[in-house]
């Protein structure tokens, strides 16, 4: 189990710490079933796993999220950092219940404690959502620039155009 779990904090840069306590094995795998249709990929273990799994690859990293390891964990990896935040919201309103706990969350790097950090974390923007407002932000000015100068040819245009007018 260790090295399927170093295999997981390997392959990912986010991945959020859990507590599915109190749920029902109904309600467990209701929400396996949501986050593989969501290619978030849920593992539950013990703490002293995780704990050796994460010292095994770098003690430094994930040292923010140590003190998160306890009572029944549940880990949710995902690409995207704020799909296991969306799943767990709307699981909640689902249920009309409070689990999924959220005890931790690891997103590149930087570590979001506690539960209260949740909605924050629905709010977060993918790496590709940041890129497409990079890029759009930067083809804006150009396309102004065009649409400007396209507009200084009509204009150009239509002067002459009144300039022949005028003179016959």
């Amino acid at each position: 189990m260790i090295d399927v779990l170093k295999e997981k904090f390997s392959q990912y840069n986010n991945f959020y710490i859990t507590n599915t306590e109190a749920l029902s094995v109904e309600q467990v795998n209701k929400l396996r079933r949501i986050c593989f249709s969501k290619k978030v990929e849920m593992k539950v273990a013990k703490n002293t796993l995780i704990k050796k799994a994460m010292d095994g690859l770098n003690k430094d990293r994930f040292a923010g999220v140590y003190g998160s390891l306890n009572g029944v964990t549940a880990l949710m990896f995902s690409e995207n950092a704020k799909e296991p935040a969306l799943i767990i919201t709307t699981f909640r309103k689902e249920q009309h219940g409070e689990k999924p706990v959220l005890k931790a969350a690891f997103i590149d790097g930087d570590v979001f404690e506690g539960d209260t950090q949740l909605k924050i974390l629905t709010t977060l923007k993918s790496k590709h959502d940041l890129i497409g407002e990079v890029i759009g932000l930067l083809q804006s000015p150009a396309k102004n620039v065009i649409s400007a100068l396209n507009a200084g040819n009509k204009l150009a245009g239509l002067i002459r155009a009144l300039e022949t007018r005028a003179g016959s």
